[in-house]
């Protein structure tokens, strides 16, 4: 299985999501909570400036590695 490398900031990582047809709903701290309705979907995205790659990869459990890197161009 292919990694990710860390370096993507929250902020990306919620843009990417979003093409991913995610909506913001709401922040709680820290952290961004998206939703997407169909299929349902609910991921917390922290709102920090570098990301660590473990927690990317728990976040994007419902993509690909490679769907996830299409979503970030």
């Amino acid at each position: 299985m292919a990694r990710l490398t860390s370096g993507l900031s929250g902020s990306e990582a919620r843009a990417a999501l979003e093409r991913a047809g995610f909506v913001f709903h709401r922040k709680a701290g820290g952290h961004m909570i998206m939703r997407r309705d169909s299929p349902y979907g609910r991921v917390t995205v922290p709102d920090h400036k570098v990301i660590r790659s473990a927690t990317l990869e728990r976040i994007i459990a419902e993509l690909t590695v490679g769907e996830f890197r299409d979503l970030q161009r």
